[in-house]
């Protein structure tokens, strides 16, 4: 929850140390989607069945947040309301990144055989750690945004700049993460990650998560150690305006979908739709090239699995450039907006290309299928330099309507709510369902889709590309234009896909 502000805002290098978490945060967010799809698929768990363990981001993001925000509203701790909550998130990402580094380790230990493909120990210890996981980083995230408003005080140019230096950090963390994840040799720097159990990819995902966290604690620390904060008193007064109901948060959810206008459901039905056509990709972009493009296997032989890890380590750098296409991007949408009629012409457009992006994985699959072909079934070696040129190009041009994604439809939402006459943070609560609930839905239907269709990523990513071209018609044709002229510096940014 995001509240107002106390009293004039503070100095402009608190907000920038603050938001320097976010970097930290969005590290983790961008190893987990680089990596940990085929680090789940070597512990045995069918590729049917990995959708359903990253139903915890849409959950935790729908529950865990709402929570700590009320609870952090109200916080008396002497160190302050959002302090005490930063820490703890923190503290627990170390915990889960143990549990998901180490889960190989542990669950040999504990009696996994070295020669079964499925290790259940590993897996119960790993999703154990998965979801801690995601659980914290939500935890975090929602005080960092609070702890900013409160930095910014009622100063609007101050929350901007606030949301600015918070998105270019999340733009940092977003490519320090893929980068990390597409150095293969990343686990040289510290050895002792290499064990009976652990091979080299898994030694590699568990130093980055430990340069992860020592990266997030150091920015933690230093963040809540130099930037204070003034407690609240102990009878729970908040400023006038802030925490007034006593209304439980479903019940204002419930509320507020009763008075929702014509607009705002079209809103919440666009992004909707643009949910279930974003997260087959985000949940399998580096599996789709480890697997189709580089015709690799995550059990097969050592050559195959070769294979597979150099296209995941390509499809990690594919994603470092999806995030520098975004971030630039980003600050071109204003004026290009202006050029074509509108902020929803605008999000019709980059549908069309997210649209034509995903309809591309199955071109590009065609290729490198058809050139392995060529090869024989005995030459096991990576595609040519153009089918990995097409593969990345794809990640780049996502990065387009990425930018769009993360910050269109907040803005719109606040401005058809304020049209309305209702408040800008209940209706960015009742958005965030438009985009949880999706994820949820696609990661139940899209293992079992893929199954039904022979297996890979393919049909999951057909479907997000037909959704896609729906989206982008329903944002031309009958999402209403602003009354006001809208603009996309108000730093709206969505974390990781959660």
């Amino acid at each position: 929850m995001e509240t107002g502000g106390n009293g004039p805002p503070k100095p402009i290098w608190n907000i920038v140390m603050v938001s320097a978490i976010a970097a930290g945060i969005q590290f983790g967010w961008a190893l987990q989607l680089s990596l940990l799809t085929p680090y789940v698929q070597t512990l045995g768990v069918p590729h049917v069945w990995a959708a359903f363990i990253w139903l915890c981001g849409p959950i935790s993001g729908l529950l865990v947040q709402p929570i700590v925000g009320y609870f952090s509203d109200h916080c008396t701790s002497r160190i302050g309301r959002r302090r005490p909550f930063i820490a703890a998130g923190a503290c627990l990402v170390a915990v889960a990144v143990f549990f998901v580094g180490f889960a190989k380790d542990i669950g040999h230990r504990a009696g996994d055989s070295l020669d079964n493909p499925t290790k259940p120990r590993a897996v119960a210890v790993f999703v154990t750690g998965f979801w801690i996981l995601d659980v914290a980083n939500n935890m975090l995230q929602g005080p960092c945004r609070a702890f900013l408003a409160d930095l910014s005080g009622s100063d609007h140019k101050r929350m901007r700049i606030a949301n600015g230096w918070f998105s270019f950090f999340m733009a940092i963390g977003n490519v320090l993460g893929y980068a990390a994840g597409s150095y293969s040799n990343l686990y040289e720097l510290l050895p002792f990650t290499t064990t009976t159990a652990c091979d080299v990819y898994c030694a590699n995902l568990k130093t980055c998560f430990i340069i992860d966290i020592v990266f997030l604690l150091s920015v933690t620390i230093t963040a809540i150690t130099t930037v204070k904060e003034t407690p609240l008193k102990s009878n729970g007064s908040l400023d006038e305006g802030e925490g007034g109901s006593s209304e439980p948060f479903i019940g204002e959810i419930v509320t507020a979908f009763k008075t929702l206008k014509k607009p705002m459901w079209i809103l919440l039905l666009v992004t909707c739709l643009n949910w279930i056509a974003w997260f087959p990709f985000l949940l399998y972009d580096t599996d789709w090239v480890g697997v189709e493009v580089f015709g690799g296997k995550v059990n097969g032989s050592s050559s195959e699995q070769k294979l597979y890890d150099d296209g995941v380590r390509a499809g990690a750098l594919g994603l470092m450039i999806n995030s520098i296409v975004l971030a630039f991007t980003s600050l071109g949408l204003e004026p290009v907006s202006r050029l074509i009629g509108g902020v929803k012409n605008l999000w019709g457009v980059v549908n069309f290309i997210l649209a034509a992006g995903l309809a591309g994985t199955v071109w590009i699959t065609k290729v490198a299928e058809a050139w392995r072909g060529k090869q024989g079934p005995q030459i096991l070696t990576s595609p040519p330099t153009n089918v990995k040129s097409f593969a990345l190009a794809v990640f780049g041009l996502l990065g387009i309507p990425l930018s769009v994604t993360f910050s269109i439809p907040f803005a719109l939402a606040s401005i058809y709510c304020a049209d309305a006459g209702g408040g800008q943070g209940l209706s960015l609560g009742v958005l965030n369902l438009s985009i949880v609930i999706p994820q949820m839905f696609v990661s139940v239907i899209s293992g079992p889709l893929d199954a039904a269709f022979g297996g890979g990523n393919l049909p999951a990513f057909v479907l997000g590309s037909i959704v896609a071209a729906i989206s982008a018609l329903l944002a031309i044709f009958a999402l209403p234009h602003p009354k006001n002229q809208l603009s996309l510096n108000s730093g709206a940014v969505v974390g990781g896909g959660h």
